[in-house]
């Protein structure tokens, strides 16, 4: 089969989701592994001893990430997706490479800093290449997947601490970064940006090259119904970054086990239930939607109710059993709330706008997650970590009730 032959097939949209996964896969796995790998780290760099500096480390990277994320999402609307995934990973992975070779503190910050813009063009462009791709029932599903590439990404990351203790934290960073570099050279070859406008010009389209960015983002935040989708994915995102930077440091000091078993835990037991999440929350929106057009959003919402009991017991339990419990239960909630995102966006905003909104929310859910792990660094050194991750619960509630009682969406796929 010739190459035009296989991305006109039925089968290469699933195509699309597998050579995003492993994307997705990496994308998470380069970011979180520096969550778990600060004692190893902190023996060669003594800056990283305190947890305000590491909170400052972690911060760096969401404050950069979000505020690219918005212009991500417009040169998404606006030139090949293929090349913006390409150039996005191969600078993080060589990114991650470099970070092998760092002596000093600030040599990883701005690293760290440069992973942040690298990483911001990839989850716009992605999902609104695979929205393109899936304008059908098996949206939610296609988009799930992906997304269990982001989850098993944090779990082999969790492993972090494990192979730096195995070997180093300079050959960890090392070897994956290359591994980055050469997917990136697979994706130049299969990857297709091929805009569902050639298959069906009167449905979809591409925003003229001549309109300004200015006025996308003003059609985007006009719409009163994306604000309560911006708010919920926000409020979603507070515990969602809490999780990924700050629980293998929770459960380390709640359950007395050092870091290198800590890291896998945590992120093995969100991750696995994540699967579970994402999988069940994509099969169910994609069904439900078909009877009721809020089923996206009942599905999501379920996912937010299973979220608000598991942070109380993340926090505040005590024991193994406590926290793989609750952590199991945050992970099937928020995979069934990620999973449906994309989805109700394109509810609510047109084809044209999707990547651009979405790297709005992107922004907006990385600034609450960078507030979140600064303070959540200082009360991890007043010993209140397990405090702050339990408030959040009131936070997500609130989120719950406004995606339940007002949005109503008229479409499952606004054009």
């Amino acid at each position: 089969m010739t190459k035009d032959k296989l991305i006109n097939s039925r089968i290469y949209p699933w195509i699309v989701v597998g050579l995003l996964w492993v994307v997705a896969l990496l994308n998470y796995m380069d970011r979180q592994m520096l969550s778990t790998m600060r004692e190893a780290m902190q023996i060669d760099i003594s800056e990283l001893e305190s947890a305000v500096n590491f909170g400052r480390l972690m911060a760096i990277f969401l404050w950069i990430y979000g505020c690219v994320s918005p212009f991500a999402g417009a040169v998404a609307d606006r030139i090949s997706r293929k090349w913006i995934i390409v150039a996005s990973l191969g600078v993080w992975s060589a990114v991650t490479m470099l970070m092998g070779y760092c002596t000093s503190f600030n040599q990883i910050y701005w690293l760290r800093a440069l992973m942040g813009i690298s990483e911001a063009l990839y989850i716009p462009a992605a999902l609104s290449l695979l929205a393109d791709y899936f304008t059908g029932s098996a949206r939610s599903l296609a988009v799930g997947i992906h997304m269990t590439g982001l989850y098993l990404g944090q779990a082999i990351g969790g492993f972090g601490a494990t192979l730096a203790a195995a070997y180093s934290w300079q050959a960890t960073f090392h070897w994956f970064g290359i591994i980055g570099i050469a997917y990136a050279l697979v994706l130049m070859l299969l990857l297709s940006d091929k805009r569902a406008e050639r298959q069906n010009p009167e449905e979809f389209s591409v925003p003229s090259k001549k309109e300004p960015v200015w006025k996308s983002f003003a059609l985007v935040f006009s719409n009163i119904s994306f604000w309560v989708i911006l708010f919920f994915f926000a409020s979603s995102s507070l515990p969602g970054w809490s999780t990924k930077n700050w629980l293998p440091t929770l459960f380390a000091d709640s359950l007395g086990i050092p870091m290198a078993q800590a890291g896998p835990i945590s992120t093995i037991t969100i991750t696995a239930s994540s699967f579970i999440g994402v999988l069940l929350g994509g099969s169910l929106s994609d069904k439900w939607v078909k009877k009721n057009l809020k089923g996206r959003i009942y599905t999501s919402a379920i996912g937010l109710a299973l979220m608000i009991p598991a942070l109380v017991f993340i926090g505040l339990g005590s024991g193994m059993v406590a926290a793989v419990g609750a952590g199991v239960c945050f992970g099937v909630g928020y995979g069934m709330f990620d999973t449906n995102n994309m989805p109700i966006l394109c509810q609510f905003v047109s084809v044209k706008h999707r990547a651009t909104a979405y790297g709005i929310m992107n922004m907006t859910g990385v600034f609450a997650g960078a507030v979140i792990t600064k303070v959540l660094g200082q009360w991890a050194d007043n010993g209140n970590l397990g405090l702050g991750f339990a408030l959040m619960s009131g936070v997500v509630a609130f989120a719950l009730c406004l995606q339940i009682f007002i949005l109503k969406p008229s479409s499952d796929n606004i054009e």
